[in-house]
């Protein structure tokens, strides 16, 4: 039997990182602040800002970290509420809570979106901030989201961990709400191992989030933006908020930055095989009565690296069995909230004060699956891994046809 592929190995890194790498190996020059200018870290934020049309970009050592120093650039007191999908990985919860916030879960539906009714009753005048996790690329409707939260005057930041290369109505996710995150985490379109980017065009949030970030003394200076209005903007936040600040030190370091900038010309590439991935995969297992592929909301085109689907007409049993015998035929499966301790699973978030009743949420991730579908598959290993799943519900529930 052909085994399907091994989905867990990135993309090499490309040959054009490999000078820089070098000459940073033979300077021992990885500190982002010791040149005098353009450092590697400061060339990735100059390219990633300009690659996403906004004004600013602050790379850090994390998604997390920007997540943080978004919340903390923002002003929020200690105690303020922020609303968040359930459905997001702990470090969203982890980030407010490390800010001194309170999380507070939206329910979402069978889609993985948000629950915009849910959403549109919890957004209260106790609300201070929303973050909006597009989680493992799923894009909730972010117009009802916008309009929702303009009315209110509340900051949405976008966790965009999953989601480099989407757009929304043509507009790149991550430049829609106040402040944009995203990941370089090895599983992610861009690949350093860890690392992460927040973007804006505000001027005084990036320059609360830089000085945050470790740019002590007059480091902010080596910091730049992408027009001479922008800069002088900047330059004039820096003058109001320098010693204002503690100091969170969670730059990202020049290796990490070169490894990341070397990647950019590939994202478009990735991004295009990664959906005919994604929906060539998923035409074939929505074929099966066993396993339903949600489609995406009309505006958004999406940038996956992974695929998830429920599981229809089984129960807790089945669903177990179902995992056992993708395993069997190849292919490892998570399922959210059968997963022994999955971060994914807001139940066990147990640092959280309170872990609210969200009968929707688990709903879903009692059967949402979750599996790893890189963009350097090509057509006989996807087909390889769709014909595991397919076969493995076929294991558990019989042959049953949904047609004729």
């Amino acid at each position: 039997m052909t085994l399907p592929p091994n989905v867990y190995d990135a993309e090499p890194i490309p040959e054009t990182a490999r000078a820089e790498i070098e000459r940073l190996l033979q300077s021992g020059d990885l500190f982002r602040y010791t040149a005098p200018e353009n450092a590697p870290v400061t060339l990735l934020e100059r390219d990633f800002a300009a690659f996403m049309g906004v004004k600013y970009a602050l790379a850090v050592s994390s998604c997390s970290a920007a997540l943080f120093l978004s919340l903390k650039a923002l002003g929020l007191p200690r105690g303020a509420r922020v609303l968040i999908p359930a459905f997001t990985f702990a470090a969203v919860p982890s980030s407010i809570v490390h800010a001194d916030c309170v999380p507070v879960l939206a329910e979402v539906s069978e889609n993985y979106r948000l629950n915009i009714d849910d959403f549109a009753a919890k957004l209260d005048d106790n609300i201070d901030a929303v973050i909006i996790s597009h989680m493992r690329g799923h894009t909730s409707d972010m117009d009802a989201i916008m309009a929702l939260c303009q009315a209110r005057n509340i900051p949405v930041i976008e966790d965009a961990a999953h989601s480099l290369g989407t757009t929304w109505h043509g507009q790149k996710i991550g430049t829609i709400g106040d402040v944009g995150c995203f990941s370089f985490q090895s599983y992610k379109l861009l690949n350093a191992g860890e690392g992460g980017v927040l973007i804006t065009n505000d001027p005084d949030i990036v320059a609360r989030a830089v000085i945050m970030s470790g740019a002590y003394e007059h480091n902010w200076k080596k910091h730049h933006a992408q027009t001479g209005e922008d800069a002088q903007a900047l330059t004039e936040a820096f003058g109001r908020w320098q010693n204002q600040l503690p100091l969170y030190n969670l730059r990202l370091n020049n290796l990490s930055a070169a490894i990341v900038r070397s990647q950019l010309d590939e994202v478009a590439r990735r991004v295009s095989d990664g959906r005919r991935n994604h929906d060539y995969v998923a035409a074939r297992l929505n074929e099966s009565p066993w396993i339903q592929v949600p489609e995406k909301l009309d505006p958004e085109d999406r940038a996956p690296d992974s695929i998830q689907f429920n599981l229809v007409g089984m129960n807790e049993d089945e669903v177990r069995a179902f995992e056992g015998a993708a395993a069997k035929h190849g292919v490892k499966v998570q399922i959210f909230g059968l997963s022994t301790d999955n971060a994914r699973a807001f139940w066990n978030w147990q640092f959280m004060d309170m872990i609210p009743d969200l009968p929707e949420t688990r709903a879903m991730l009692m059967k949402a699956c979750d599996a790893r579908l890189p963009a350097r598959l090509q057509l006989p290993e996807l087909d390889l891994i769709a014909d595991a799943l397919i076969r493995a519900a076929q294991d558990v529930m019989g042959n049953l046809r949904a047609y004729g």
